[in-house]
């Protein structure tokens, strides 16, 4: 992957290491806690692959960092990010959804569901309505003031999320969204073969 702010590899050439057999070793020498954590590792056992730790380690503390930052232009106009995905699945997919359809499109329970959906018909940001045929059924769809507030804020949004990326250069994240696409769709498509 490209260097972080386009310079080279922390450690340039001298920080590379040899794969050693029964493990894989970072070809640069990362400064980050998954590092340290690894490198305990190898210390009370030498043998250990910590190849799938080093990736999945990092995934795990990265999108627990973004959780603790939150998102500060939703914060502005009130919503937490589990909110805002659902009015976007709303927006984007552009007619009106129920609520396990939304929480298909926004990977949460449908209790989760049922408790936004709530929060925002409070707010007058989204309606329901009965289905004619089946009682059970409700559909969601945007009200103008839930349209205007997605349209309004996600311009703001998507800027607050590139300074959070901008130490990394441009060929950078067009890989690392490559890498992370590849990793999703495989996850996507054998995550119920590989429970045990």
């Amino acid at each position: 992957m490209t260097a972080v702010n386009g310079g080279a590899a922390p450690g340039g050439a001298a920080a590379a290491e040899e794969r050693t057999a029964g493990s894989r070793v970072p070809l640069r020498r990362a400064d980050d806690t998954v590092a340290a954590v690894v490198r305990q590792w190898q210390a009370v056992h030498p043998g250990l692959d910590t190849g799938p730790m080093e990736i999945i380690g990092r995934i795990n503390r990265c999108a627990a960092l973004l959780q603790q930052a939150e998102d500060a232009p939703l914060r502005r106009v009130g919503l937490t990010r589990p909110e805002f995905e659902l009015l976007g699945a709303l927006r984007r997919t552009g007619h009106e959804l129920t609520p396990s359809e939304l929480a298909r499109e926004t990977f949460s329970s449908g209790a989760a569901v049922t408790k936004r959906l709530k929060q925002l018909t409070e707010r007058s940001l989204v309606e329901r309505r009965g289905d004619t045929r089946d009682r059970r059924v409700a559909h969601v769809r945007l009200t103008d003031a839930g349209r205007d507030l997605v349209d309004g804020v996600l311009p703001e949004q998507l800027a607050y999320e590139n300074a959070v990326l901008s130490g990394v250069d441009s060929s950078g994240q067009l890989e690392l969204a490559g890498l992370l696409g590849e990793l999703l769709g495989r996850l996507e498509g054998r995550m119920g073969a590989l429970r045990f």
